[in-house]
């Protein structure tokens, strides 16, 4: 899976403004549709309460955040899966984005012009997943006609692995004419892999993103409403198959692209404060969007730096060790390892020793999020 998130929606939604105050950069935003034709990329810090915590105990010469990736895809219109509006650039560049981040527009403004005339969430929730859906249909349809060659292949290997695959995407091609996204589908490993080279649009993980005026920060709205409705009745379906929620988060684009203008974090504290935000609605998205990814974060710590490094759900220490250096991996011995907790409540790493905390870690280790860790190695 791509390491990325895609915003995605219909034109004038927020996209661009939130891109923008996402990345702290100037990404073009325009009152007319499709003023993002290429899609803007940007390298986010992942905020992170716990790395000034540990650069506190462990005084370090600089400190360094995780990072992850946004892409600012233009706006979808109906008709795009046959090729409307930038239909066709809409939908390649999706494909290779991880996670999609809906924006929804959730606000009244007769300044800022709708590309259907009227906010619905409802219609345009269903515009660009039917779209989708379209496109991705299109998609199973092709493979179907070239499974049907395969199944009777001379290569006995290529027939099975088309006949394993026929009733899948005879359950996709039904899903998706009906509109509905390809997540729904619940799948084995194994049968995942059967499809995986289709990369299906429906199929990433997805978030809603609303974007409200400021009135609507503080109890929402029925826009909002109507937007955690269909994201409940999504999850309700999807709880039957494969079980990935669908995900809403709140957020007031303008006011976060205020928020984004201050440089003082002193003056974005007392910014948020007075808006009764405890903290912005930009570092949920990331949060969000990061552990869709399936990435989660270990440190390391000394009087160099300390660093938050990316990892993904799952992967052992040697693994982990190769996200810093591929010599560290190829030459693993064992990693010194203990919990940031343990850290913040003993208040030292002499103590954190003394107390039995730090482990010697192998091979075989799943690395946890917090993970404070020092790698050993030989090449």
């Amino acid at each position: 899976m791509a390491l990325n998130c895609g915003i995605v929606g219909l034109p004038n939604v927020g996209k661009s403004t939130i891109f923008s105050a996402l990345t702290s950069a100037p990404a073009e935003a325009a009152n007319y549709p499709f003023c993002t034709i290429n899609p803007n990329v940007g390298i986010v810090n992942v905020p992170d309460t716990r790395l000034p915590r540990i650069a506190a105990i462990i005084p370090p010469e600089r400190i360094v955040p995780a990072v992850v990736e946004f892409v600012d895809i233009a706006g979808l219109v109906k008709g795009a899966s046959k090729g409307e509006g930038l239909g066709n650039q809409f939908l390649a560049h999706i494909r290779e984005t991880g996670v999609i981040s809906h924006v929804v527009r959730c606000f009244d403004d007769e300044d800022v012009v709708h590309v259907s005339g009227s906010v619905d969430p409802s219609e345009d929730i269903e515009t660009v997943n039917i779209e989708l859906a379209l496109a991705d249909l299109e998609t199973v349809e092709r493979r179907i006609v070239r499974n049907e060659k395969n199944k009777r292949s001379a290569n006995r290997d290529a027939a099975k692995a088309a006949a394993d695959a026929e009733p899948i995407l005879l359950s996709l091609r039904d899903l998706l004419a009906e509109g509905k996204p390809a997540r729904m589908l619940g799948l084995s490993r194994e049968q995942e892999s059967l499809i995986s080279d289709l990369h299906l649009i429906t199929r990433k993980k997805q978030l809603y993103v609303c974007n409200v005026d400021e009135a609507g920060l503080a109890g929402g709205n029925e826009h909002v409403r109507r937007v955690e409705q269909i994201a409940e009745a999504e999850n309700a379906a999807a709880d039957e198959g494969s079980g990935e929620r669908t995900r809403v988060v709140v957020l007031c684009g303008k006011l976060e692209a205020e928020i984004a203008a201050l440089e003082d974090p002193e003056e974005r504290s007392t910014f948020l404060a007075e808006a009764g935000l405890e903290r912005s609605g930009l570092d949920r998205l990331i949060h969000e969007a990061y552990e869709l990814l399936g990435l989660r974060t270990f440190f390391t710590a000394g009087p160099k730096e300390v660093r938050a490094w990316t990892f993904h759900k799952g992967d052992r220490a040697p693994q982990a060790a190769g996200v810093i250096h591929t010599d560290f991996e190829r030459g693993f011995i064992k990693a010194e390892t203990y919990h940031c907790e343990d850290l913040f409540a003993l208040g030292s790493e002499q103590k954190v020793r003394e107390a039995g905390k730090l482990r010697q870690e192998g091979k075989e280790y799943i690395v946890q999020d917090g993970d404070v860790m020092h790698f050993k190695f030989n090449v």
